[in-house]
């Protein structure tokens, strides 16, 4: 008989989350989609809490942030380019851009104060990684360019050793929390297959060398589900039923056996309420 795919292992995680687990999801776009998929099972879920975040340098700082509840300042704030007429801050993802400082600050510290407290409790944190890629502005790694001329920049790809370390950090930093960590599947083709690819290369070794507990999100989808038929129109992102495949993956990896169909009683009750009629 002939193969279709080639299955890839999801192995248990060292730990089971449960449905008392506070789960915070950091990272790419995928994190939403992942956070989206806690949230219909029941789990008490905080995702982005500043917006996407891509590479593990700026999902530390994220976390630094959160762990301080150190409120945004007008020090903080940043006039956006191309003609955008926002404020926002080099630790915020667009979304939060506002016509004013004043605005932007009250948005980002509501926020902020709201994200800080869910933090404090979680008991759980999975991080998404997309690229070893980052963008620094005067000698700090930035979340997002909002729009500024690129010669404003210095751009370079962390080493494995600086993925690795991070990740420890971030881990040690925390140790009332079990982190599970993923390369994002989501390939990068602005700098064409080969920089993409070092790119997640340099993630995938350094996630290996920290030791950080590991789920196979970006081998499903390029190995398993290596077909188009699983992608969305832009031939990038994975589609609808790639993210079901995935999570029905990490269900089987991550979640407490016992509870599965619990989970799945409320995933049915978060769909039915979907498609109740507008009133």
């Amino acid at each position: 008989m002939f193969k279709l795919t080639t299955p890839v292992q999801a192995p248990r995680l060292p730990f089971s989350i449960t449905l008392k687990d506070r789960v915070a999801v950091f990272g790419s776009c995928l994190a939403d989609d992942m956070g989206a998929k806690l949230r219909d099972g029941g789990f008490g879920t905080m995702v982005n809490p500043f917006g996407t975040l891509y590479n593990p340098l700026s999902v530390e700082s994220a976390l630094g942030r959160l762990d301080s509840g150190r409120l945004f300042t007008s020090e903080d704030c940043v006039q956006m380019g191309a003609g955008a007429g926002l404020v926002c801050s080099w630790e915020h993802y667009t979304k939060f851009a506002r016509p004013t400082a004043d605005e932007f600050l009250a948005g980002a510290n509501a926020a902020l104060a709201e994200a800080s407290e869910f933090w404090g409790k979680a008991t759980v944190a999975v991080v998404i990684l997309y690229t070893a890629r980052v963008w620094e502005h005067d000698g700090h790694v930035v979340t997002n360019c909002l729009k500024r001329p690129a010669s404003e920049f210095t751009r370079r790809l962390l080493s494995p050793d600086e993925v690795a370390a991070a990740v420890t950090r971030i881990e040690r930093a925390h140790p009332d929390k079990r982190f599970v960590w993923m390369v994002c599947p989501i390939r990068q083709m602005g700098d064409g297959p080969l920089e993409g690819s070092l790119s997640k290369a340099s993630l995938h070794l350094g996630l290996a060398a920290a030791g950080a507990a590991y789920f196979p999100a970006y081998e499903i989808v390029h190995d398993e589900l290596r077909d188009y038929r699983f992608y969305a129109e832009d031939l990038l992102h994975p589609s609808p039923v790639a993210l079901q495949i995935l999570w029905e993956r990490f269900e089987g990896a991550a979640l407490d056996p016992a509870e599965l169909p619990a989970v799945e009683a409320n995933e049915k009750q978060s769909k039915s309420l979907k498609h109740l009629p507008n009133r």
